[in-house]
């Protein structure tokens, strides 16, 4: 694979079923290089043969949900000013209807239990601010007053000035004729205005203040909306979530769990016995208890949330949701590199449903059929059915990836200098070699690679390298005890862990050049290899990308600063000292290319620029790359052009540092 290959890495979206199972709606996903964004549109797949159709030509068409009685479905598609709005199809395909002029875009939405309304969230500006006054720059605005430790988003920017409140609109009526209007504005006396499409009818607000909220979930019977109110971290430190029920007919809100439950809530749900599920984890030791924390599926009874899952179970991976069964529910349980997917009874017992070499990104169940979209280690993405045939893929979208050239990696464990056991991957060209090694270190720290199909490797190995990643200690997916490690420990065990993984690799493989090894990571990974390479000098380069790297000045520019270096490295000056890559720059001599985005707000680019400027300062030989326009997520959800360039860039590095012979 080829950095302009990603054009092949079809996603699969969550998809959406009938409730007789006779039918299923998804959307796909790619990036596009020309159009230099995500396109994608809907699919619908009739069950069991699993014919496909494509249902909309929308650019970037997504989040398909049925309607209850099965005859429409509500999507997003973006409007004219590219803001994503929901819109409204009949299930065998036609015209879409919009149905939201949200002006900052829609996020999330719910059908009604009758299916005659649709909730959604939407951010609402402040007066004057993003465009509300015609002509205004936004560096003409008005200062922002800020009084809350938490201000600003990765992938948004400030987000005090424009909550997101909760809305419901009436379903369209999809054989009304559209109703047009003349445009404001009036090319010259002579012409008539411009006619405009109008919504058949117009949102309401429910809810209003500063605190934001996020999922929206009907109650059973219709006249209230579940959602999540995010208030309490704007104004101190604290990750506690309240649920709250929000009258349609707008006479008021209550309280449903109260922040004094001490949960971190992820997910809601309703059950098919009318009970309220979340995938939420417990907040045991502070407001801000986040590391490691085993999501579980919750359920309330009698207003109090119980735990329905033991803590053997990760429930956490970004995506992961909850369906609901007549017996019980579908979950995703996150484990040793793989996502399965897990039936939970109504009295907590667990049952895998699909496992194996896949990695389950979303789901939906209805008649005894079950529908999940899944990865592998030769797609990026395929829908597949469960029923009473057994398991079948109906989807091809990873043939696309495979006639690239794909290399399947090898897995391996390795026992650590302390006896631990390092679980991973090795990915090599084909041939006898020699091939030079580059280490790959993740993200989170609590996150993990898996076993789908990753452009990072699949590039580095097209161009001929051996690439070696594992799960060292602090990642996702190995238990609980795992996770926590390093927590107050980082730069010892997980460093350890990769380094003899890495060692282990080249043992256990001659065409892998010992002597001829780089090192790059990304956020935590880009922390680890700032560590690395100042403390293990036998990296011929390394690659710096949006690290972790300052925890001092993390704290009052990340939008996580608040809480997530105080949990890892601690609040004691030596503590923290003893864990930042700033404080042992001064020791690196390795090459470096430090690569990082503009609007980076998740790791700020203050953290490369000081970290670059260091190594300058000390003579290493090093380099920065910085791309506009993107944040924490390039790699995985930038501009596509930039992503080949930065492909280019990592190519391009090695081969002046680390060259293929």
């Amino acid at each position: 694979m080829r950095a302009q290959d990603i054009e092949t890495l079809v996603s699969v979206g969550r998809p959406t079923l009938a409730a007789d199972a006779t039918f299923a709606i998804f959307a796909t996903s790619r990036p596009d290089i020309a159009a230099n964004r995500a396109v994608g549109q809907l699919w619908r797949a009739e069950l069991p043969a699993g014919t496909l159709t494509r249902m909309t030509r929308g650019v970037s068409d997504s989040s398909p949900q049925l309607s209850p009685d099965d005859a429409s479905v509500a999507f997003l598609r973006a409007d004219t000013n590219g803001k994503p709005q929901i819109h409204v199809v009949a299930a065998n395909g036609g015209e879409p209807v919009q149905t939201s002029d949200a002006p900052l875009g829609v996020s999330s939405f719910r059908w009604s239990p009758a299916g005659d309304s649709i909730a959604f969230v939407a951010r609402v500006a402040d007066p004057g601010r993003y465009g509300d006054i015609e002509g205004l720059d936004a560096s003409a605005e008005a200062p922002r007053h800020i009084t809350g430790i938490r201000w600003h988003a990765n992938g948004l920017g400030y987000t005090g000035d424009r909550p997101a409140h909760v809305f419901v609109v009436d379903a369209p009526n999809l054989d009304a004729e559209p109703f047009y209007e003349a445009a404001p504005a009036v090319v010259d006396a002579h012409s008539p205005a411009p006619e405009r499409r109008v919504l058949q009818s117009m949102p309401r607000q429910l809810t209003f203040g500063p605190a934001s909220h996020s999922a929206v979930v009907f109650s059973e019977d219709g006249s209230e909306i579940l959602t999540i109110p995010d208030v309490a971290e704007h104004i101190r430190r604290d990750l506690r979530s309240r649920l709250i029920a929000v009258a349609v007919d707008g006479t008021g809100e209550r309280e449903i769990v109260s922040a004094e439950a001490r949960l971190s809530i992820q997910e809601v749900a309703i059950a098919h016995d009318g009970n309220i599920a979340l995938l939420a984890h417990e907040l045991a030791n502070s407001d801000v208890d986040f590391v490691a924390p085993m999501v579980g599926l919750w359920v309330l009874e009698a207003g109090a949330p119980r735990r329905l899952t033991d803590k053997t179970l990760d429930l956490g991976e970004v995506g992961s949701h909850i369906t609901s069964l007549d017996d019980g529910f579908l979950v995703q349980d996150r484990t040793h590199g793989r996502l399965r997917l897990v039936k939970i009874s109504t009295t907590g017992d667990a049952e895998e449903v699909l496992g194996g070499s896949v990695e389950v990104t979303a789901h939906a169940a209805a008649a005894q059929t079950m529908v999940a979209a899944v990865q592998g280690q030769d797609s990026y993405g395929e829908l597949i059915v469960i029923d009473g045939g057994g398991v079948r893929t109906l989807t091809s979208f990873g043939d696309a990836a495979a006639a690239t050239g794909i290399v399947t990696p090898r897995e391996l464990t390795v026992e650590g200098r302390d006896g631990y056991p390092v679980h991973g991957w090795v990915a090599t060209p084909a041939g006898d070699g020699p091939f030079p090694v580059v280490l790959q270190i993740h993200g989170g720290p609590y996150a993990s690679y898996g076993i789908h199909l990753f452009d990072e490797t699949q590039v580095l190995v097209d161009a001929g390298y051996a690439v070696v990643y594992s799960n060292p200690r602090g990642s996702a997916g190995y238990g609980r005890e795992h996770g926590l490690s390093i927590r107050g420990q980082m730069g010892t065990v997980d460093f350890a862990d990769v380094i003899d993984f890495l060692d282990g690799a080249i043992a256990a493989d001659s065409r892998l050049e010992s002597d001829r090894v780089g090192v790059m990571g990304g956020s935590y990974g880009g922390y680890l290899t700032a560590w690395i390479i100042a403390h293990d000098h036998r990296f011929a380069a390394a690659i710096v990308e949006r690290g972790f790297l300052d925890p001092v000045s993390f704290q009052g520019t990340s939008d996580i600063g608040t809480f997530f270096g105080d949990e890892y490295v601690g609040v004691d000056g030596a503590a923290v000292a003893r864990q930042s890559p700033m404080a042992v720059v001064a020791q690196v001599s390795t090459p470096t290319l430090v690569v990082h985005s503009e609007l980076d707000f998740r790791c700020p680019l203050e953290q490369a620029t000081r970290y670059f400027s260091a190594l300058k300062r000390n003579g290493v030989d090093a380099e920065m790359l910085i791309f506009p326009g993107e944040d924490h997520e390039l790699t995985r959800a930038g501009q596509p052009r930039h992503r080949v360039q930065r492909f280019d860039a990592v190519l391009e590095w090695w081969a002046r540092f680390l060259p293929v012979r």
